[in-house]
């Protein structure tokens, strides 16, 4: 049988061919790349452009409050529970090897540092983003499809006035409490199953005193500033992606998927460049 030509063959000129099939396998290789650089700059533009709305922020009062308390009524009683619980497995766990080496006395203060700079801020960051964050980009990615952020333009009113600068302001205002909230509902957890379980028996006394003496209050406020980072940053992905968000209802779905994923991405890979900072 004959055999048709392959267009992968070189022809005329081979050094031509063999140029073009370089190019193209850089440019797939670079082109992951230039997405990502687009969208951390698209990111910083909003940002840059919501805080040059900072002067008239207290005109925007009533929607802070809103966001606040959007922020803070659903994700309480998730994180208080989750952190609850999450303080009694860890001081399970723990309890279980520290018994056998016979320093039970130390599960308050590993229960203490690992919610301070670790556990809690990353928690309250994760649920926020699955939570806030993708109800603001679906949100936001509705209004843009829909037009409504296009008449927003037309008015004259900056999109990042309204939409995207009360939720930054009001995820400032709540992520210290809700990392707060978390962290102490932790240790709680920790201390009444360090009491309760049958072969640890350790003194609620003994748990806050051992806390007390290694948890300092720089630990403390590292894990705020790590929440605050994360928290921050989930919230400015979910307003640009829904922002960004372009086509019709379908988009506004896969908008979602793209704001919960790139912010946890972004949590558990600056995570480990925070804590080091911080040591």
């Amino acid at each position: 049988m004959s055999q048709s030509p392959s267009s992968s063959k070189p022809s005329a000129n081979p050094l031509r061919w063999i140029m073009g099939h370089v190019n193209d396998l850089v440019n797939s290789g670079l082109r992951p790349l230039s997405a990502l650089f687009e969208y951390i700059g698209g990111s910083v533009i909003l940002l840059v452009r919501s805080f040059s709305h900072i002067p008239v922020i207290l005109s925007q009062t009533n929607r802070i409050i809103e966001q606040c308390f959007f922020m803070g009524n659903g994700t309480v009683p998730i994180v208080t529970v989750l952190s609850f619980f999450i303080g009694a497995v860890l001081a399970l766990q723990t309890g279980f090897v520290l018994n056998q080496l016979g320093v039970l006395n130390f599960i308050g203060s590993i229960v203490g540092l690992s919610l301070c700079r670790e556990l809690a801020p990353v928690m309250v960051a994760i649920l926020l983003a699955g939570r806030v964050g993708s109800a603001t980009t679906a949100e936001l990615a509705s209004m843009t499809v829909y037009s409504e952020v296009d008449a927003l333009k037309t008015m004259n009113i900056p999109p990042e006035k309204i939409l995207v600068l009360p939720r930054l302001t009001a995820v400032v205002l709540m992520t210290p409490l809700l990392t707060a909230l978390s962290i102490v509902s932790g240790w709680l957890g920790g201390m009444i199953v360090s009491k309760m379980v049958a072969f640890l028996q350790l003194s609620p006394l003994l748990y806050w005193r051992n806390l007390k003496d290694f948890v300092l209050v720089g630990d403390f406020i590292d894990g705020l500033i790590k929440a605050e980072v994360f928290c921050f940053a989930v919230i400015l992905i979910a307003c640009y992606q829904g922002l960004s968000t372009r086509g019709g209802p379908r988009e506004i779905g896969t908008s979602v998927t793209k704001s919960v994923v790139f912010s946890l991405v972004f949590i558990l890979f600056s995570d480990y460049f925070i804590t080091r900072m911080q040591m």
